[in-house]
């Protein structure tokens, strides 16, 4: 386990640099985990990141990429609903980075 220090705060993560509590998550350790995966926010990350902790709010699961991809088009747009798009934003897989920067666990199926 690892600690990360945003305002003044020290939340536990694990030793991937996913959250513990997913109960710590706010905007500020969301930027601070991005800046660490070299992500500048943007109103499209914060469009994933917020569809993502909705998703897992009533599913209580991080989806795959492949379900992700499907749900996003969805709810977002064809335009946004497909691989190019998300890899896009988040280079180094949509599922594993966008679900960190959202406090969220990793998905099953991510290595």
């Amino acid at each position: 386990m690892a600690n990360i220090e945003v305002g003044g705060n020290s939340y536990e993560t694990d030793e991937e640099g996913y959250l513990v509590n997913l109960s710590d998550w706010n905007a500020d350790i969301a930027n601070y985990i991005a800046a660490t995966e070299s992500i500048n926010m943007s109103e499209q990350h914060w469009e994933v990141v917020n569809f993502l902790r909705e998703y897992f709010e009533e599913y209580q699961i991080a989806p795959a990429v492949r379900v992700l991809t499907k749900a996003i088009g969805k709810k977002l747009g064809a335009d946004k609903g497909n691989s190019e798009y998300l890899y896009g934003l988040f280079p180094y897989g949509p599922g594993k980075q966008a679900c960190k920067i959202a406090g969220l666990p990793k998905p099953t199926g991510c290595v």
